[in-house]
């Protein structure tokens, strides 16, 4: 019976462990039980340059919808930054056209007690981008859906991804930060397009991962 029972002993440790390694929580800065999967290094690291780089005005296309339930499926991004917002006395907007979405996504944040540190606009991004009159500290563009078969819908996304970027373009500076989400896919994801023209604009790749974070150096405003 004791090597049996050690067996099992050890299927069950070794199972833990792997489990342990496979979750990647945010923790301390989110509690340990949200997994945030493939997405977890890339979000903490720009945190800690959003923190850098005091960021205040933060601008998302595609908002979380899911919340924290979503964590590693969608990033829970709206959650997320509205957490990093209350911390660092910043304002995230958050735009999406599908009302379902937006009022998803404020139930989740009101759960959180962090409505005051969102603006929720429900229209088209490329409308609410190109009419944003503040300077932009951080943009994270997440918002028309790729399809991993379907290239009509992968060209259509990559091309709405550049055209946000190109509309929020002049409210961009020197010290600011573009995330984009789902670019480790088929045919190059969302950025493809984006990533290329930024690239040719004197931006820089500073993480290269299921998201890509791209910045330029510092220089006083």
């Amino acid at each position: 019976m004791l090597i049996p029972t050690i067996v099992i002993v050890s299927v069950v440790l070794l199972w833990l462990m792997i489990r342990f390694f496979k979750h990647k929580s945010l923790y301390p800065f989110m509690s340990v039980k949200h997994n945030f999967g493939k997405r977890r290094d890339s979000f903490k690291r720009t945190l800690e340059l959003l923190s850098d780089r005091q960021a205040k005005v933060l601008v998302e296309t595609g908002t979380a919808r899911l919340g924290l339930k979503g964590a590693k499926s969608n990033g829970a991004s709206t959650l997320i930054f509205t957490t990093w917002a209350k911390t660092n006395h910043a304002l995230l907007h958050s735009v999406d056209i599908s009302s379902e979405s937006i009022a998803a996504a404020r139930h989740e944040v009101e759960n959180q007690g962090l409505n005051s540190y969102v603006i929720w606009h429900q229209q088209d991004s490329l409308a609410f981008l190109a009419d944003f009159e503040e300077a932009v500290d951080f943009l994270y563009l997440d918002s028309y859906d790729y399809h991993k078969q379907d290239t009509e819908i992968q060209i259509a996304s990559q091309q709405h991804h550049l055209a946000e970027f190109k509309a929020i373009e002049p409210r961009l500076h020197r010290g600011s930060l573009v995330m984009i989400d789902d670019c480790d896919l088929p045919n190059g994801g969302k950025g493809k397009l984006v990533i290329r023209y930024m690239l040719e604009r004197g931006w820089t790749i500073l993480i290269d991962d299921y998201q890509v974070l791209l910045g330029k150096s510092i220089e006083p405003r």
